[in-house]
C-alpha cells in the first residue's frame, strides 16, 4: 500500500481543519504530496434578489477570493513548512468535484471530515462526506471531530 498524492478536503470549519493532522501524518509517513481542496457550490439566487440591485458576479468574485485567501492561510498555518503541498479550488457540487478530481488527478487517498446535516435535510439529500465515499474511486480516511455528538439513529 502507497499513498503518494493525498487530497484532503476544507470547508474551512474546524471539523473539517481537524482532519488536517491526519493527512500531515500520512504524507509525512509516506512521503506523499498532499493537496487541499475547497468546492464553491454555484450561488441560487431567488427572483427576489434582483430587485434589491444584487450583484450575483460580486458576490460570486468576493467567495472565490475568500475561499482562495483561505485556502493559502490553511496552507500556511497547518501544513508543515517543506513539505509538498498544493491547493486546489473548484466549482460545483462537493461531492461530485471531489470524486472527480480525484479520479482525474490519480489520487490515491481522500481524508475528509465527518459533519454535516442532521435530521430531515440530511434523510433528503445525505451528506457529502457519505457520497464521496460511496462514489470515491480511491480510498477515503474519514475523520471524527471529538467534539461531534454521535447519534444512533
Amino acid at each position: 500500500m502507497e499513498f503518494k498524492k493525498i487530497l484532503i478536503t476544507t470547508d474551512f470549519s474546524d471539523y473539517s481543519f481537524y482532519a488536517i493532522p491526519y493527512a500531515v501524518e500520512l504524507a509525512e509517513k509516506f512521503k506523499a504530496r498532499l493537496t487541499l481542496m475547497h468546492v464553491i457550490e454555484p450561488i441560487i439566487t431567488p427572483a427576489d434578489f434582483a430587485w434589491g440591485g444584487y450583484n450575483v458576479t460580486e458576490l460570486e468574485n468576493k467567495t472565490r477570493e475568500y475561499a482562495e485567501e483561505n485556502l493559502q492561510k490553511a496552507l500556511r498555518d497547518r501544513i508543515p513548512e517543506g513539505m509538498k503541498a498544493e491547493v486546489s479550488l473548484a466549482f460545483g457540487n462537493p461531492f461530485k468535484e471531489v470524486v472527480q478530481f480525484a479520479k482525474d488527478e490519480n489520487f490515491d487517498l481522500i481524508v475528509i471530515s465527518t459533519h454535516g446535516l442532521t435530521g430531515l435535510s440530511h434523510i433528503i439529500f445525505g451528506s457529502t462526506t457519505e457520497k464521496i465515499v460511496r462514489k470515491s474511486p480511491v480510498p477515503v480516511l474519514t475523520i471524527r471531530h471529538p467534539e461531534h455528538k454521535f447519534e444512533m439513529i
